[in-house]
């Protein structure tokens, strides 16, 4: 067993003046991480402690799930991230690792990186290592530091350029077989974060620059979270924000009919959805098509909404570009014929047609049938404007943010929003990566097939910081059972005294035995001092033996996440702590 004077704890009185969040105050007051600069941290022990138990805990979920695990370089050369499919979308998170004396004079690429993630390093390994149907299926897994080049580190280890992540990788022969490791994977997942206390929900995610067929997210519900959940909780439907839809575009929407000839109006200034709504236009957002313009690999292309309709930018990822982003004006003019604000896409009405990638319009433009757009002539925009009639779309696609109370696509009923923080994505990633690294097997007919991968990623440092933003109090941290530094503190109150220091130290060894980590608070110090640290470090049960308690034959039990005491007669303590360790053990 441990003792407070032996161990090291460090609390602070006061939370530090750049923590922003309720979980970022508690770490650094709890003594469980010390920050050394911008998203860089130190775990002190206690940090350390709960780490290695959600990190335990996630190893025991995957070897149930036969995942095997290894451990990879953290540089990585830069020909690995050149020959795989995402090293011009990825390399501006990345940090690199030049040589100063080695490149000095030259302009080419670093000679190393280092790793975000493993994806371009054990596809190539794998594809060295097995080579038949036979070896296969194979799921491998690390748990190690990860480095992103976050521009804004904040809140902690939720944002951190230096973190600590499990990530896994399946290989299969097959498409049916990877979808087996997949929600196999996923199982574990649900396992895992029910194992250390956290509620965590699997959402629908956009595969972003990963890639694959499908992906899901796993959230905690947060407020401070950094992405939106959308829900409805009778149907069980669940999708991050930007990737989440809804029933309002009914399946068997007719087209609307033209309602007239399309007109042309004069709108001088007026360059905005707003400004169209307002007198003397009285257009309606929902009546008008908004036009945006998008470079996707280098060639613009349009995207329709509705006027009162937000784009998410994630969607674009469907249209098969590898880069996109908004075009600028000056990229516009030349194609369109117009500045933003006057824009369309009147079949005929686009000065250079041939210049575009595509028209892509949104499901929900049919629900205004006729409605009001740009002229592609400033200072102009054109009415009556029908959809199949008048706008020359080139397809059409789900490309905006779904909204609160828009019909579940489940069971019609209105959806709802929560925040939550991302703790976990699990990818079924197919052949994108195997394909570009030759990652083949040979079947028992001598043919040669790509593997089919999946990829899968759990923050352990961020799910660190979860857990104690979702459990805590104005008093501090609460731990759940499974993951607290230690699982009971005896709280003694008169440590130089012979009887209960003794009285400790056996009830800390009963506890020990079955099943608990335990840590002894000998300090002399003031009751209140004591009690306070133990809150703040968040520790499930307190022992408080002091001699007046003795006196009377009584020890004292508290629960963390409880008001009440509990007296407990001295004869009796062993024996119910015992039951309680073995009862918490087996939960």
């Amino acid at each position: 067993m441990k003792t407070w004077s032996k161990f090291y704890i460090s609390t602070l009185r006061d939370s530090p003046a750049d923590a922003e969040i309720a979980s970022h105050k508690l770490l650094m007051r709890a003594g469980l991480v010390r920050k050394l600069g911008g998203g860089l941290y130190t775990y002190m022990p206690l940090g350390l402690r709960v780490m290695q138990k959600i990190s335990k805990i996630c190893r025991e979920e995957l070897e149930v799930s036969d995942a095997i695990e290894l451990w990879m370089p953290h540089l990585h050369p830069v020909d690995n991230w050149e020959q795989g499919p995402r090293w011009a979308a990825a390399r501006e998170i990345m940090f690199r690792a030049d040589n100063a004396g080695a490149n000095k004079g030259r302009s080419r690429e670093p000679e190393f990186v280092l790793g975000p993630t493993h994806e371009e390093i054990i596809t190539p390994l794998v594809k060295n290592e097995i080579t038949s149907y036979r070896d296969l299926p194979k799921n491998f897994y690390q748990i190690a530091t990860k480095f992103r080049n976050e521009i804004r580190p904040r809140f902690g280890l939720m944002r951190a350029r230096e973190f600590v992540m499990m990530d896994a990788y399946s290989f299969d022969a097959n498409d049916e077989g990877a979808t087996k490791s997949y929600f196999a994977m996923k199982d574990a997942y649900k396992r895992f974060f029910k194992r250390i206390g956290v509620t965590a929900i699997a959402v629908e995610a956009d595969t972003g620059v990963m890639g694959g067929s499908f992906s899901h997210e796993f959230m905690v519900p947060a407020e401070i979270g950094d992405d939106d959940v959308i829900y409805n909780e009778a149907s069980g439907y669940a999708a991050n924000r930007e990737k989440a839809t809804s029933a309002l575009v009914p399946a068997d929407l007719a087209d609307a009919a033209p309602i007239g000839a399309i007109e042309e109006f004069a709108t001088p200034g007026a360059t905005t959805i707003a400004a169209l709504e307002a007198a003397p236009y009285n257009v309606k957002g929902s009546e008008q098509f908004k036009t945006l313009v998008y470079m996707g690999d280098g060639k613009p292309f349009l995207v329709i909404i509705r006027g009162n309709d937000e784009l998410e930018e994630a969607k674009l990822g469907s249209l098969g570009f590898t880069l996109t982003r908004a075009a600028t004006a000056e990229e516009i003019e030349p194609v369109l014929g117009a500045k933003p604000g006057s824009l369309g896409a009147i079949k005929g009405s686009i000065k250079d047609q041939a210049a575009l990638a595509g028209i892509f319009a949104d499901h929900a433009i049919r629900l205004i049938g006729n409605g009001t757009t740009g002229a592609n002539k400033d200072g102009f925009h054109v009415r009556n404007v029908n959809v199949t009639r008048d706008l020359a779309i080139t397809k059409f696609g789900d490309f905006r943010r779904v909204r609160p109370g828009e019909p579940d696509p489940k069971n019609g009923q209105p959806l709802s929003v929560k925040r939550g923080i991302e703790v976990g994505h699990i990818f079924k990633l197919g052949t994108k990566y195997s394909e570009k690294f030759g990652a083949v097997y040979t079947d028992d007919a001598k043919q040669n097939h790509p593997m089919v991968m999946g990829c899968y990623g759990i923050g352990i440092s961020r799910t660190l910081q979860a857990v104690i933003e979702q459990s805590h109090d104005n008093d501090g941290i609460i731990w759940p059972w499974a993951v607290a530094p230690f699982q009971i503190i005896v709280t003694l109150l008169d440590p130089s005294v012979a009887e209960p220091a003794a009285l400790a130290k056996q009830l800390a060894e009963v506890a020990e035995k079955a099943g608990a980590d335990v840590i002894i608070d000998d300090r002399e110090e003031r009751p209140g001092v004591k009690f306070k640290d133990a809150d703040l470090i968040g520790i499930p049960l307190r022992i408080t033996i002091g001699g007046k308690g003795l006196a009377a034959g009584i020890i004292e039990l508290k629960w963390r996440s409880k008001k009440d005491v509990i007296k407990v007669p001295v004869a009796e303590a062993a024996e119910q702590i015992a039951a309680i360790v073995r009862e918490m053990q087996s939960a």
